[in-house]
């Protein structure tokens, strides 16, 4: 969905709250918008912050000057769910052929459905594999985890046969990678709050005094019919907004977009997720060979359109270093 700024304080906006009747979902895209809204209302907000640390205004201006942001509602499979969507793969193409194919399913991760390479080192109880955001910043909500209906633990039923589960390991699943520690930490968050991410373009355009975060989404495999929601907010430069980088620190390692100084995340894990010293350098070092450095996508005077293509293409194009091979 595209989500315009100039009608975050229009008219429309003033009238009654749309709210959900019937099955919950006749109303959806206009809720889903008005939350879009205020999600866009916290990003100015905090461009404005981060200008006036930084001087000027070219944050809150960029983003305006882009007239719109993009608005995604994100569902993470379960591991279920890629089960009977690989077996529905399979029969596709073996109607499309006309060749039977050997069914050999295996549980799939909810990586390999982000158009990613499933890696048994990197990290392959993962949901969203390891990323940077290209635009300025991303806003989400706080993650929902549901569950099928027939699950005994259930707590809270909802209309689509699914409940809502409390997060199993207490956090919200998103994870970002401090390269100063070399060791991933977890980030939790209130119910019914929001995170923001910074991103690339935000990174550039304060000449560094913003740091991106490398980050990706962990699933917890002790909970193979877990599936994840959350709604988020891409906030974006225009794409004819044009990149000087004479005074940005291009030279670093492709770590460096994340501060040591990380708030509201969590250094304790759980048997699960405990990594000794010895894994996280191995991570570090199988995170770089997917990762592809901002030095190699970003050249001065580059548009964001072009960067954003450049980057994709770096990620996921043909022989990008995370296409689906």
């Amino acid at each position: 969905m595209q989500l315009t700024y100039s009608k975050t304080h229009s008219e429309e906006n003033e009238k009654d709250e749309p709210r959900c009747h019937g099955n919950g979902f006749e109303n959806l895209g206009s809720v889903f918008q008005e939350l879009g809204f205020c999600m866009m209302e916290v990003g100015l907000c905090l461009a404005r912050i981060c200008d006036k640390a930084i001087g000027g205004n070219e944050l809150e201006q960029s983003l305006l000057e882009s007239l719109a942001a993009k608005g995604r509602l994100i569902h993470y499979h379960s591991q279920l769910d890629a089960i009977l969507i690989q077996e529905l793969d399979n029969s596709k193409r073996k109607n499309k052929k006309g060749v039977k194919i050997k069914n050999n399913i295996k549980p799939l991760e909810g990586s390999c459905l982000n158009s990613v390479a499933c890696d048994d080192v990197v990290r392959s109880d993962l949901w969203q594999q390891w990323h940077y955001d290209y635009g300025i910043f991303t806003v989400l909500t706080a993650p929902l985890f549901l569950s099928p209906s027939y699950s005994e633990s259930s707590t809270i039923q909802d209309s689509c046969g699914c409940v809502e589960w409390p997060s199993p390991t207490g956090h919200t699943n998103l994870q970002i990678y401090d390269p100063n520690k070399k060791k991933v930490v977890m980030v939790r968050a209130p119910p019914e709050s929001f995170i923001v991410q910074v991103g690339e373009s935000a990174d550039i355009i304060s000449k560094g005094k913003l740091r991106s975060t490398l980050h990706s989404v962990y699933r917890p495999f002790k909970f193979e019919n877990l599936s994840r929601e959350t709604f988020v907010v891409f906030l974006q430069p225009a794409w004819t907004k044009t990149f000087s980088i004479s005074d940005y620190p291009l030279g670093k390692s492709a770590f460096d977009g994340v501060d040591g100084q990380c708030l509201a995340v969590d250094d304790e894990f759980d048997d699960e997720e405990q990594q000794s010293g010895q894994d996280n350098n191995q991570m570090s070092l199988e995170i770089q060979k997917i990762v592809p450095p901002l030095s190699s996508r970003l050249k001065d005077g580059m548009t964001f359109a072009d960067f954003s293509r450049e980057t994709t293409k770096q990620y996921y194009g043909g022989n990008g270093l995370q296409s689906n091979r």
